[in-house]
């Protein structure tokens, strides 16, 4: 596939860097910032749905934090996993570990210090939302062997990266309310839908080294998976409204968000490997319009 986008580039500030430095910045995925704002939207949606944008908003700050040291460590943990397979992909043979930038004991030590960091967020959550967030460790844990047993590794990483809605909502109300569980099914949906557009750039390699993923069993039907898993994303997301204010005219405050994601479902191509990179970055926006959605239903009188 042409126009693939290698995870090597380090323009700006990591351009900087010293190259040992720079390497596990780049480890971390801190040259590609879209990867925090996933992990952090679901989060910031249910502290705002909830009610707690003004009155918690130093939660948001440590959601943001947590979210960019914990999505480091995932990858990092990611990549020692998964270092041979990186090794015989081209998007990915460059990245620290497979190109011998950093060692792989040089990994595990900056997978402690990134945890440290996320140790720092857990212990100022009140113990149910603390709770909640340690249980998603072994679900993160098991992601990188997904795509060798299932063919829809991008489901558990909905699970994985959905996470916060639940830490979310139980720091701002002390509990769990269907609210809470819908926004989460419906950021799982978001995922599978966002991470299969991203999975088109590696099919043929992934094809050739045995790698599964839902962007390689939809086949020629990748368009209409991804637009049934925004579908049922937009859905949920308005049933989670709807339990918080039982308006129809709530639910309006989706439509932007749900526009964005059909523009991204009309304007898809297959074949277009820098298009899918563009479009999936392009969801950042997607959990900002979200935000605004549930922050004007969180905070209605």
């Amino acid at each position: 596939m042409s126009d693939l986008t290698p995870d090597t580039q380090h323009p700006g500030l990591i351009g900087l860097l010293p190259r040992t430095v720079r390497g596990l910045a780049l480890l971390a995925r801190f040259d590609r910032p879209i990867g925090w704002w996933l992990l952090f939207w679901p989060g910031a949606w249910a502290v705002a749905l909830a009610g707690g944008a003004f009155a918690r908003w130093p939660l948001l700050l440590l959601l943001l934090v947590g979210s960019i040291a914990m999505r480091g460590a995932g990858c990092v943990y990611n990549d020692i996993v998964d270092r041979d397979l990186d090794a015989q992909v081209a998007r990915t043979r460059a990245r620290p570990i497979p190109s011998g930038a950093v060692s792989v004991r040089g990994a595990g030590v900056w997978l402690i210090v990134l945890c440290l960091v996320g140790l720092t967020v857990l212990v100022q959550l009140r113990p149910l939302a603390a709770a909640v967030a340690v249980a998603s460790l072994l679900p993160v844990a098991a992601y990188p062997f997904m795509k060798r047993i299932t063919w829809w590794p991008q489901a558990w990483l909905g699970l994985v990266f959905s996470w916060a809605a639940l830490v979310g909502w139980a720091e701002v109300t002390g509990r769990f309310a269907p609210a809470a569980v819908l926004l989460y099914a419906g950021s799982i949906a978001w995922v599978i839908g966002y991470d299969t557009i991203y999975a088109l750039q590696d099919r043929e390699d992934d094809a050739l080294v045995g790698v599964r993923s839902s962007a390689l069993r939809l086949g020629r039907h990748v368009r209409g998976g991804v637009a049934l898993a925004y579908a049922l994303a937009v859905a949920l997301w308005a049933a989670a409204i709807w339990t918080v204010r039982a308006d129809p005219l709530a639910g309006v405050a989706l439509v932007p968000a749900a526009g964005h994601l059909a523009w991204q479902v009309l304007t898809l191509r297959a074949d277009d490997g820098a298009g899918a990179l563009h479009r999936f970055r392009s969801n950042r926006f997607t959990g900002l319009l979200v935000f605004m959605a549930c922050l004007v239903v969180g905070t209605a009188p």
